[in-house]
């Protein structure tokens, strides 16, 4: 009554044993897989813990030396910043790891903070009475009056560039991982498996237990079970190409490394900018926001220091040469992995599952 190894010799096998066979085959053929996939799981799983340690590290410094722009030159609304500027980072860290938010929606919410800060500290700085409802108006009116220019637009587009290579290849590293894990995991259909046992199992029916299968044999029936895996070889090379883009375009024009160190450079002209329209500005908050309590004689902004070059560059330099090695050293190995799927039949069949060097083989109805 047997299924598979059917033979016209006497064998040794019973239809309970082709079961266990069969269940044999497909723990080995998964594990198998699991084995090939490894290496490649192994280096792209490694590569996203090395971009988002690269990614926070440059954030950290980028948002360090805006935070010291505040405390060395704008001393009066240095505390008040801190929470803007802290969440501003936040922000931008969710969008690189793919939250649903946008880099536009960041840096305006930022500004919009910013403004009733930089109006009442430096713009006029004998106001008193900040309360709830004038400070509300301050924000909806900064979307009205711009005060800081150009300035916040420009930083919207550089930020955007930059820093949508770097989401998506976040993204794309995500992707590959689910694309591996799917593979392992493909369900043998019953003629697949019943062919892994004719090829592996049947010799042994007849007590050859040392014999192999030959090598063309094999690659016939790995290339029939893994027809729908190496299907994937065309999207396989297309998404290599798609990362050498993304890693190249995040080295070029949208170099996420200048993007990031320039924020602080674009908020101190912003905010330059308001100052010197300083008088305009508070002619249209007046009629807008009505006039608040001011102290007598009002304040001069003498406390105001030029601002300096923050410096914090060495450690900028060494998150910059560790984003830049990651890039390089992960996109050349994805490349030689661009055949994984197309191979992997190949590779199933090279190593102690055939018979190399040797005169005999079984070819799956008999020894040859």
């Amino acid at each position: 009554d047997l299924q598979i190894c059917q033979h016209r010799a006497p064998t040794c096998c019973t239809k309970k044993m082709e079961e266990s066979y069969q269940a044999a085959v497909r723990r080995e053929r998964t594990q198998s897989i699991q084995a090939l996939n490894f290496e490649l799981k192994y280096m792209i799983v490694g590569h996203i813990t090395a971009f988002q340690e690269a990614f926070e590290s440059l954030l950290r410094f980028a948002e360090n030396r805006t935070s010291s722009l505040f405390e060395t030159a704008y001393r009066p609304m240095a505390k008040e910043a801190a929470e803007p500027v802290k969440e501003l980072f936040t922000d931008i860290s969710l969008y690189i790891l793919g939250a649903e938010t946008t880099v536009e929606s960041a840096v305006l919410r930022f500004f919009d903070s910013l403004f009733p800060l930089v109006y009442s500290r430096l713009i006029n700085p004998g106001i008193t009475d900040l309360s709830e409802d004038y400070t509300e108006c301050l924000r909806l009116t900064r979307q009205d009056i711009n005060p800081f220019g150009h300035y916040s637009k420009n930083m919207v587009t550089e930020l955007s560039k930059s820093l949508w290579a770097s989401r998506m290849l976040s993204q794309a590293l995500s992707l590959g991982i689910e694309v591996i894990n799917t593979t392992e995991h493909a369900a043998l259909t019953k003629e697949c498996s019943r062919a892994l046992v004719k090829m592996q199992y049947c010799p042994h029916c007849q007590g050859l237990t040392l014999i192999r299968p030959c090598v063309g044999y094999c690659l016939n029936v790995m290339r029939g079970c893994l027809a729908s895996v190496s299907e994937l070889d065309a999207q396989w090379r297309e998404y290599i190409s798609t990362l050498e883009y993304l890693a190249n375009e995040m080295a070029a024009s949208h170099d996420l490394e200048i993007a990031l160190s320039g924020i602080w450079s674009s908020i101190n002209e912003a905010i330059l900018h308001a100052q010197l329209n300083g008088p305009q500005l508070s002619a249209t908050v007046d009629k807008v926001c009505g006039q608040p309590k001011q102290q007598e004689g009002n304040l001069s902004s003498a406390n105001i220091v030029p601002v300096k070059e923050v410096t914090e560059a060495p450690k900028f330099v060494m998150a910059h040469a560790s984003l830049s090695n990651k890039r390089r050293e992960f996109i050349s190995y994805m490349k030689r992995s661009r055949t994984f799927y197309a191979s992997v039949a190949e590779r199933l069949c090279d190593g102690d599952l055939v018979m190399r060097d040797s005169s005999t083989c079984w070819n799956g109805e008999d020894v040859v």
